[in-house]
């Protein structure tokens, strides 16, 4: 039943704002907003919706830019492995926003294959390039999702840098490479980068090193081995202790920072070479969409992801845009495919409720394969309950 609240906001006009992040290995956040609507309409036809589809810096980034009106590029660069790929940014006017899992992401790798100490970011740096090429001045660089751990040593490699073993010659690509780092020169790196606001966004803080650094948290996942996450680890401290002799104190102190780890470390690339900011992914995501006045018009928020537990909390999509709707007063609730948290819990982010689709179908693989249907029938409910 509704509450007291939902009451409210009934007998006057409704703008339903559907701000969410996709439902990985079903929707896209765009489908997402899609299916909701679908859903709202076959119970209250006449209400107004807006779709916002939203990220917080990870795959999906690129695509909310363009749902949001960004004009889609898309460019031949290097893969994870050095396989060339067809990789996407997205531009407006001399903004733009470049997604590195686009060429350097886990899903660029073939079925099957990963590649924890080899794989490149190299690819990331030529998306780069082509932005500032497109005359890009202020650049959002989401980072999230990624096949690799090589620090970012492969983008400022792609943007100039030179990084050579003993004998003077390049280093082979990947994290596990450095751990053969003698030299580092950023001097040949782009010199459009000095005069480009490069934005770090990303939804985790880690540091590159130790036991919360990259290879540790996220190395796993890539594939890497009990060895191969200690590996990892020596070799970006061993990166940063090189860039330190470079460039001095701010290398260590970059290695350090909120963000270094965020994607194998390629945030510690960005920071210490590209001269860049880092703040919460889905805080600049919102900023560069126009979720501020998106908001104004809405009298009632419907976010969500695929599911809803303590990372959520954690500066993913739905807390953020939970947090900036409940500080403009406006009516927050969630749509997921699965919910791990309670509803105090839930409450202290701002949601008022959260629908999941296992409410509607209890098994999990029926709920990843048939999102789209159960989703909609889950707009039905949210209609019912907050529209008529």
């Amino acid at each position: 039943m509704a509450d007291a609240a939902v009451n409210r906001t009934r007998g006057r006009t409704q703008r339903v704002l559907i701000a969410a992040d996709k439902f990985k290995g079903s929707l896209t956040a765009v489908e997402v907003a899609q299916r909701v609507t679908a859903g709202l309409h076959r119970v209250a036809p006449r209400v107004e919706v807006e779709a916002l589809p939203v990220a917080d810096g990870g795959d999906g980034t690129v695509d909310a830019a363009v749902a949001a009106g960004f004009e889609r590029r898309e460019v031949r660069v290097a893969g994870p492995l050095g396989d060339e790929v067809t990789a996407a940014y997205a531009l407006r006017g001399d903004t733009a926003v470049v997604e590195m899992a686009e060429a350097s992401g886990l899903q660029r790798l073939p079925l099957g294959v990963l590649a924890p100490l080899t794989a490149s970011t190299y690819g990331s740096g030529e998306l780069l390039r082509a932005a500032l090429d497109a005359g890009a001045r202020t650049i959002v660089f989401g980072v999230g999702g990624s096949a690799t751990t090589d620090g970012g040593a492969g983008m400022l490699a792609a943007l100039g840098a030179r990084f050579l073993d003993e004998n003077g010659e390049p280093l082979p690509p990947g994290g596990g490479p450095l751990r053969e780092l003698a030299t580092a020169d950023l001097s040949g790196l782009d010199p459009r980068l000095a005069s480009v606001d490069v934005v770090l966004a990303s939804d985790v803080d880690n540091p590159l090193t130790g036991p919360k650094g990259a290879p540790a948290v996220y190395g796993p996942q890539k594939g890497a081995s009990p060895d191969d996450v200690a590996a990892l680890d020596a070799s970006l401290a061993h990166f940063a202790a090189v860039l330190e002799k470079a460039i001095g104190d701010r290398a260590a102190e970059y290695a350090v920072a909120p963000g270094a780890g965020a994607a194998g470390g390629i945030g510690y690339g960005a920071l210490v070479g590209l001269g860049a900011s880092f703040r919460p992914g889905i805080e600049v995501m919102l900023d560069v969409l126009g979720f501020a006045p998106a908001l104004e018009r809405a009298t009632l928020v419907i976010t969500g992801e695929g599911s809803l537990d303590e990372q959520t909390l954690h500066g993913k999509a739905p807390a953020g845009v939970a947090a900036a709707a409940r500080a403009a007063g406006k009516e927050v609730i969630a749509v997921c495919g699965r919910l791990a948290l309670p509803p105090e819990a839930l409450g202290r982010a701002g949601i008022r409720r959260a629908y999941p689709l296992t409410d509607v179908e209890p098994d999990v693989a029926r709920c990843i394969a048939e999102a789209g249907p159960l989703l909609e029938d889950v707009g039905e409910q949210i209609a019912r309950d907050f529209l008529v």
